[in-house]
């Protein structure tokens, strides 16, 4: 008997609980006077920058971007196989589109087909597993 009350108890106070949350609907937003406004205040704004060198490899790369609205500016990097350093320089300004501006520093290295051709792969020995070792 006295868990049917408890029982019914629990569940007056779940309803109860239940009528007595906000209910919230949801709508597409919708176009206001000051919308216009609210958008020029909200445009992309930031500034980065980043960079890799690892002397190991002869590996450098890096990356450098700043925006404010519509006007974007920046430039990256990275070192080329061949020795030389490429550098792109770009902005954005709104319907001008990408405009980049490329240079290369440095001069172009290449191996001589000479060192290519004496130099020799490495040479590796395989061996067949000890049948002793299995017995």
């Amino acid at each position: 008997m006295h868990a049917k009350v408890i029982l019914v108890v629990l569940g007056l106070a779940a309803l109860a609980a239940a009528d007595s949350r906000e209910t919230y609907s949801y709508s597409a937003p919708r176009a206001s006077a000051s919308s216009e406004e609210s958008f020029e205040s909200t445009e992309a704004k930031y500034n980065f920058n980043w960079a890799v060198s690892d002397d190991s490899s002869s590996n450098e790369f890096g990356h450098q971007e700043a925006r404010d609205g519509d006007d974007t500016q920046g430039s990256y990097y990275v070192q080329l196989p061949d020795g030389r350093l490429q550098k792109v320089s770009f902005h954005v300004d709104g319907d001008d589109g990408y405009i980049a501006d490329v240079t290369y520093s440095g001069e172009a290295q290449f191996p001589s087909s000479e060192s290519a051709e004496s130099r020799e792969a490495p040479r590796r020995s395989y061996y067949a597993p000890d049948s002793n070792e299995s017995k």
